[in-house]
């Protein structure tokens, strides 16, 4: 049902790092991040971490830790705007505030100061309404 799920974050640098795999901690147990570099427009380190996450026990564990933590509030957004966070290869997106996963909250957000994640459904024929009909049986809430 689930191809994998992958996130990204940026350290920017007046964040620690440390806290910052704290925050995606809570998320995905036991992050294993690749760091990428990079500077902005004022030259400022910018840190990138992202994984992948394709083994099956792993996504499914991710799927009933949102099924229960999310609020009633974000499970009711979420199902509102299915239609805009799924494009049409099957990717699903959320972005999640990385302060309240510092303090194990889960609450979407719409900043870019966020931990984004993307969950590829798995579809056939892919397709985006494919790809909302497995997402409305995978979570309990849409």
């Amino acid at each position: 049902m689930i191809h994998n799920i992958s996130y990204r974050t940026f350290i920017y640098g007046t964040e620690d790092e440390e806290k910052v795999i704290n925050s995606i901690s809570y998320l995905f147990p036991n992050p294993l991040p690749k760091k990428t570099i990079n500077e902005d427009h004022f030259n400022n380190e910018i840190i990138i971490l992202s994984e992948k996450r394709a083994k099956k026990r792993i996504n499914k564990d991710f799927i009933k830790f949102l099924n229960e933590n999310l609020t009633q509030e974000d499970k009711n957004i979420i199902k509102n705007e299915l239609s805009r966070r799924m494009d049409e290869k099957g990717n699903f997106f959320l972005r999640f505030d990385k302060q309240e996963a510092y303090n194990e909250n889960l609450k979407l957000t719409y900043s870019g100061d966020a931990i984004h994640v993307r969950i590829k459904i798995a579809s056939y024929p892919v397709s985006k309404q494919n790809a909302i009909n497995v997402a409305q049986d995978i979570f309990d809430f849409l």
